[in-house]
């Protein structure tokens, strides 16, 4: 087959000029000079051809890389060395004739050996000339399967890896340096909506970071990455879609270093419906208490109002009688029980808000205090409550109702440890945490924390419970008696406060769960008492009241006279628009929020529509702590929380209505 295209090669070659015994010779001289140049190397295969592609030559490493002797290819066709699909498809001389034609030919391919073995060969075919006229082939062959083999592997390696990326659950996003966008697989583009060819080249943040958390984006994402993040140190933040849908999503990066600089894998997993459900599983958890607790709070609440509504009934008598000389004693005890189930209504709605973690500087110490009767009568009287709060206890860092759940969470577990009664011990005390004992808890850094025991001398705990009593739903109560995610609340609560939660039980000999948390360096000041009630103080200026309840609407049109003021009173947003509508010059709106039809908000807004200088005092049955966020109040809004005393709402009033007063009043200056 190959010597049918000899007329081919004949034809392409330069006529020749010599007769036939030169042109002999002087390959034969070529052939000389030839194998004394490469007869010693091994690592090439290297080798002439007469014009025919019949080998002349043969050199050792033709010998170890092809198996053949000198002595039993030369003078056989080069051709043999092809495959049989090659020969079948004539590429030993196409091979030649493009040496010929361009001057090189260079191919890479499966070549056969002497036994019948293929290797992956890297070929270089140059023709020959002398004078003009095609005396043969330099054929030069090298053994380049390990290489082959590696790019294979490389490519086999890299489609297997590019199938994981495409088919992962989370979505996967290369960066280079600046933060830029390499690679975004499929999961990225359902998360967010872009596709590969919109993404890439664009900055991340810039694609997928919701304006308001684009800065703690940042801190994750290149040039101001520093560390990676491994998925068990993922961090959650908001993200945004591209139809502006709001997601949280946890990053887990990992630096890779090339050649050319760094790369950023980042895995992005969506936890939006996860937090939304762990949000509700708080809250049912939070409501589980909270119904734990009714009874014991129904029975508190009646004693309370017993101690309001009787001496207020002896105030009255003592009045009818004439005799108000001994009534302050009276007044001292209905005051005190109207504070405490005040206490007791803002700390359950504190309990069930649903707010994430607000840290603020508080001392431990009193809040545990302040829970004591909260804790008594969730506790029970078979169950004996002790407290042993250290003096010195530092500050701390934290989510005070948080901290309160926690508390009491952690209490009501031990209670259902104790049915037949027993003790429950609260303690506070600091500790100074060292390498070694930071090893030993894991999650915790070395540094100073205050402590809050809670112990009980209940049933206890074996190992393997203690292990997952942190797990959220496990649970070792009968079915129907707890969701078991007390525990794992409090767990990642103290997670959450940047300290650590540990247990330590027995079997039969009860159990303590300590809570760390970090030390806070800041001094917390004490709040400053209440001013008492002034004499008059007003100048006639005008206050529109608007309360549906008309014992709390009375108590604050008294307060306006006492002060000097005027006031007109309202039941409903719908008669406090006409007031405010029909002219007159009102200084100063104080309105409850929660009125039926038009509410206390929107109220405010009409009033600031009518009257933009209008100040206005939002009041509320709600916990402060409770009520609505950052955002609810307009400029010119205040809130005040119910039960408020007089003081308190005097005081207020006082300063809103002179800060107008001074504001108009330097307007007018300003106009003169």
């Amino acid at each position: 087959m190959f010597r049918k295209d000899n007329d081919t090669l004949k034809k392409l070659a330069p006529e020749r000029t010599r007769d036939t015994e030169v042109a002999v010779m002087d390959l034969h001289r070529s052939e000389r000079n030839f194998a004394l140049l490469v007869g010693s190397i091994v690592d090439y295969a290297i080798y002439m051809l007469d014009p025919e592609g019949n080998i002349t030559n043969w050199n050792r490493g033709a010998e170890r890389i092809k198996g053949y002797q000198a002595k039993e290819i030369v003078g056989k066709n080069f051709s043999c060395f092809y495959t049989a699909e090659d020969r079948a498809q004539n590429l030993p001389a196409r091979a030649l004739a493009t040496a010929l034609r361009e001057g090189r030919y260079e191919a890479e391919g499966w070549r056969v050996r002497k036994d019948g073995s293929r290797f992956w060969a890297s070929v270089v075919i140059d023709p020959i000339f002398d004078e003009g006229s095609l005396i043969g082939f330099a054929k030069i062959t090298r053994d380049a399967t390990e290489r082959r083999q590696n790019e294979i592997a490389l490519i086999e390696s890299e489609r297997q890896s590019r199938g994981i990326i495409d088919t992962a659950p989370d979505g996967f996003v290369q960066l280079d340096e600046t933060g830029c966008i390499l690679e975004w697989n499929p999961r990225a583009r359902m998360m967010f909506g872009w596709s590969r060819e919109e993404a890439v080249g664009c900055r991340l943040i810039d694609l997928v970071a919701p304006p308001e958390d684009r800065v703690r984006f940042a801190e994750y994402l290149p040039p101001s990455l520093n560390v990676a993040l491994s998925p068990g140190d993922g961090k959650q933040v908001g993200a945004v879609s591209r139809e502006g849908q709001k997601l949280i999503v946890e990053l887990s990066i990992s630096v890779l270093v090339m050649n050319d600089g760094q790369r950023f894998n980042v895995f992005m997993r969506d936890l939006t419906e996860k937090v939304l459900i762990e949000a509700q599983l708080r809250q049912a958890q939070k409501m589980e208490a909270v119904g734990q607790l009714t009874g014991g709070l129904a029975h508190d609440f009646n004693n309370l109002l017993q101690g309001i509504i009787g001496s207020l009934d002896l105030i009255q008598l003592r009045i009818n009688a004439g005799r108000s000389a001994d009534i302050g004693r009276f007044v001292a005890g209905a005051l005190a029980s109207a504070n405490r189930a005040a206490a007791l209504t803002h700390r359950l709605l504190a309990f069930s808000r649903q707010q994430p973690l607000d840290p603020k500087p508080i001392n431990v110490n009193p809040l545990i205090a302040s829970m004591e009767d909260l804790l008594r009568r969730t506790m029970g009287e078979q169950i004996q409550l002790e407290f042993d709060l250290a003096t010195d206890l530092w500050s701390t860092l934290c989510d005070s109702n948080q901290l309160e759940s926690a508390l009491l969470n952690l209490s009501i577990n031990a209670r259902d440890a104790m049915p037949a009664g027993g003790r429950l011990i609260v303690c506070s005390h600091n500790e100074n945490i060292d390498l070694t004992r930071a090893a030993k808890l894991r999650d915790l850094v070395c540094g100073q924390y205050i402590c809050i025991d809670v112990t009980d001398t209940g049933t206890g705990m074996p190992q393997e419970v203690i292990e997952r009593a942190f797990d959220p739903f496990f649970t070792t109560k009968p079915a129907g008696q707890g969701t078991g995610l007390g525990l794992s609340m409090v767990y990642g609560f103290a997670r959450q406060s940047n300290g650590h939660c540990e247990i330590r039980s027995k079997p039969g000999l009860g159990s303590m769960i300590r809570l760390y948390l970090p030390r806070h360096e800041v001094e917390i000041q004490a709040p400053l008492p209440e001013p008492a009630l002034r004499s008059p103080i007003g100048r006639g200026e005008m206050v529109l009241v608007v309360e549906d309840e008309p014992v709390v609407r009375n108590i604050v049109l008294e307060v306006l006279n006492q002060l000097g003021y005027q006031a007109i009173e309202a039941t409903s947003g719908e008669s406090a628009l006409e007031v405010l509508g029909s002219g007159q010059a009102i200084d100063l709106l104080i309105s409850d929020i929660g009125l039926p039809g038009l509410n206390g908000r929107l109220l405010a807004d009409a009033a600031k529509q009518l009257h933009p200088d209008i100040k206005v005092l939002l009041m509320t049955g709600y916990a402060a702590s409770a009520a609505p966020a950052g955002g609810f109040l307009a400029p010119g809004m205040e809130l005040i929380t119910k039960p408020f005393t007089v003081q308190t709402l005097a005081l207020r009033i006082r300063e809103m209505i002179e800060n107008t007063a001074h504001g108009i009043r330097r307007r007018t200056d300003q106009l003169a």
